[in-house]
């Protein structure tokens, strides 16, 4: 049973402590402006502006982004809360074997993106390298670029803050260049890229297509929602705080304001390129508008940008998840290892077509674990949880042979009607998982499987930093997850 049990237990998959959390909101933020710049949202940009002026774009893009961005961080109280991660936490809704499947999605998807956006950068950085050497060769960009984000992101997640407020202003600084530069090539070409429009619509089919832009700006971020708490652990936050925006600033400023002004300002310079020279593709677009040092230099923003999104976004979240699945064979390093092999051996570089429509089914598929998420966290347990329990082979999250069924059956109903539906794949996932999961968890399966946190309902002894107490598991028992005050009593 000891084996069993350390099983649960691999080291970097333990809670992190509050004098741990080492991420500030403004290192959280600069964090989201690195994430926030990537290839899904320069094409948001592109298509959004084939039928609709790009004021109207913008503005589907900003609603969209603050409702996933606020849901994102109601997910990430998760980390905030109890210090624990993606997979950890999903042992309570999926159960201590059931956990492996849905994070295996999240873990799969995060390292396939991370291939992705490598060979994006990696062909910005072939650009970058041809101008000033006449060097051609991408492939060993590639090789270079995947070796060197491993590498950053195995060293540890203040090594990817400290990335981040580097890469953050260089960005922002190119972005601007990138827009002007844009923008004058349009105006060139006679064409006024706030009033520009390829297809014109109107009525019933403008009202589409900004939902559009509204669900492909939410469905997009649905992979870091459903696993946000992977990073939200490491982010300070003040205890015994019972107001809930108080507690969650920092992820509230990052993922509510850093994120939606960013992305929004991506998906305009995405708009802008279609307009310029008809192709949404920022490398592609930029070649065609400028040259010299000053493509080079535009460029390298593509570097920093698909750098800093692979580290926080991709690489962090799978290496978690393939860390729970090895157990504590398995350290995060390897994890990282083994994301950024993934990444390689599916070859983005001649099967990117192939891989978008498996990416868009699982983007799905996660809005249903949200869902979920919500209604087992917020809905059900009221942010009560038996943290120690999650890391027992024989706890109260063992079920059925490992495996929570209202959950299973709960995904399977979200996650199934999501790829039928799947111009509205985020809000029938999310809706229809959480619905079925409350219904199947509070009066199937939870009358059969007791649930401590739900017979006890006092939010001193199952909350984390609220109640001032750092859950701490190992073999020594318990009573280390006392509370500040109750410590003090002893």
């Amino acid at each position: 049973m000891k084996k069993n049990s350390d099983y649960l237990k691999s080291p970097d998959l333990l809670p992190i402590a509050h004098r741990d959390r080492k991420i500030g909101t403004l290192g959280f933020s600069v964090m989201w402006i690195g994430m926030a710049v990537v290839l899904a949202a320069f094409a948001i940009g592109g298509a959004g502006v084939q039928s609709m002026p790009l004021t109207w774009v913008l503005l589907a893009s900003f609603v969209g982004c603050i409702v996933i961005g606020f849901l994102i961080t109601l997910i990430a109280d998760i980390g905030i809360e109890h210090g624990i991660s993606f997979p950890i936490y999903l042992r309570a809704p999926f159960g201590t074997l059931g956990t492996h499947f849905p994070s295996l999605l999240r873990g799969i998807a995060a390292s396939i993106w991370f291939g992705i956006n490598s060979y994006f950068g990696a062909a910005a950085i072939n650009g970058i390298l041809n101008i000033l050497t006449g060097f051609d060769n991408w492939f060993v960009c590639l090789l270079v670029f995947v070796t060197a984000q491993v590498i950053n992101t195995s060293i540890g997640i203040k090594a990817i803050e400290k990335f981040a407020n580097l890469a953050a202003p260089t960005i922002i600084l190119i972005s601007i260049w990138m827009y002007y530069t844009l923008a004058d090539r349009a105006s060139a070409a006679d064409k006024n890229v706030w009033t520009w429009i390829e297809h014109p619509v109107s009525g019933a089919a403008l009202s589409a297509a900004f939902l559009t832009v509204v669900l492909g700006n939410m469905g997009y971020w649905s992979t870091l929602c459903a696993d946000i708490s992977s990073i939200s652990r490491y982010i300070k936050a003040p205890k015994y705080e019972k107001n809930w925006f108080k507690r969650n600033k920092g992820a509230l400023v990052g993922s509510v304001i850093a994120m939606p002004l960013t992305q929004t300002f991506v998906v305009a310079i995405g708009g802008v390129a279609y307009i310029a020279v008809g192709n949404y593709d920022p490398i592609v677009a930029l070649q065609e508008a400028a040259g010299g040092i000053v493509l080079g230099v535009l460029l390298l923003m593509i570097v920093f940008a698909q750098w800093s999104t692979n580290t926080a976004a991709n690489l962090v979240p799978a290496a978690t998840v393939f860390s729970n699945i090895g157990g504590p064979k398995v350290p995060f390093y390897v994890g990282v290892v083994a994301a950024g092999i993934i990444g390689m051996v599916t070859q983005p570089w001649s099967l990117f077509d192939a891989l978008m429509p498996f990416l868009l089914i699982s983007g799905g598929l996660l809005s249903a674990i949200v869902g979920i998420l919500f209604a087992d966290y917020y809905v059900i347990r009221k942010r009560r949880v038996n943290v120690p329990d999650l890391y027992e082979q024989a706890g109260q999250y063992s079920y059925h042979m490992g495996v929570n069924w209202a959950g299973m059956i709960a995904w399977s109903i979200g996650g199934g009607a999501s790829v039928i539906f799947s111009e509205y794949s985020f809000i029938v996932g999310f809706l229809l998982s959480a619905a079925s999961y409350y219904v199947l968890a509070k009066y199937w399966w939870f009358a059969k499987y007791k649930q401590a946190e739900l017979q006890d309902l006092n939010d001193e002894s199952y909350l984390g930093i609220t109640a001032g107490r750092d859950w701490v598991i190992d073999s020594e028992g318990k009573e280390k997850n006392l509370t500040d005050k109750e410590q003090a009593t002893i």
